[in-house]
């Protein structure tokens, strides 16, 4: 069984995949990661449109700029993810935001796609989080409802070449005991 420390160090972002299927079976192991995320008062707010139809992936590519470099990864993976959240749902009670920075559903989006990513890697497969894109256009194309928002594509499939890990803060430069 793999350490679970080395499927967090072996992740990368990959943006070149084989030309190969994912089975169903991994696409709803890596779903079944999202499902059990945690979230915000248990609210699960995140909605997934997997997309596997080449023509939405070409449209969906189209929305990037010219020079991202997650343009191709978009249009040829075999599945490409679209993460989307309800809005006014995570860090609201009772209609109302209940700390200072408003609506966590960023948050539980974070967290719903790293345990994707993570997934998605301890099977054997990569990803990419691709955030850089026209988020009107491809709600667009993809029908999202006005209560939601879509925060991110996600590409992902075998990977077809290997990415090296990149540097690293020290722990020491980021931890601050008792006070910043």
């Amino acid at each position: 069984m793999t350490d679970f420390m080395d499927v967090i160090k072996g992740r990368r972002a990959l943006r070149k995949y084989e030309d190969k299927d994912v089975p169903e079976e991994l696409l709803n192991q890596i779903l079944e990661a999202v499902q059990w995320s945690p979230s915000w008062a248990n609210t699960q707010v995140w909605e997934i449109i997997v997309v596997k139809d080449p023509a939405i992936k070409e449209k969906l590519s189209q929305t990037l700029a010219p020079k991202n470099p997650s343009t191709k990864a978009v249009a040829n993976a075999p599945v490409v993810f679209a993460i989307c959240g309800k809005l006014k749902t995570s860090g609201f009670f009772k209609d109302q935001a209940i700390t200072k920075l408003g609506d966590w559903f960023m948050y539980d989006l974070g967290l719903a796609s790293q345990s994707l990513c993570l997934a998605a890697h301890h099977l054997g497969l990569g990803t990419v989080i691709v955030g850089a894109f026209d988020i009107d256009k491809a709600e667009e194309i993809l029908g999202i409802p006005e209560q939601y928002r879509m925060v991110s594509l996600i590409p992902l499939g075998y990977p077809a070449q290997d990415a090296p890990a990149p540097k690293r803060r020290e722990i020491s430069e980021f931890v601050h005991r008792d006070r910043f």
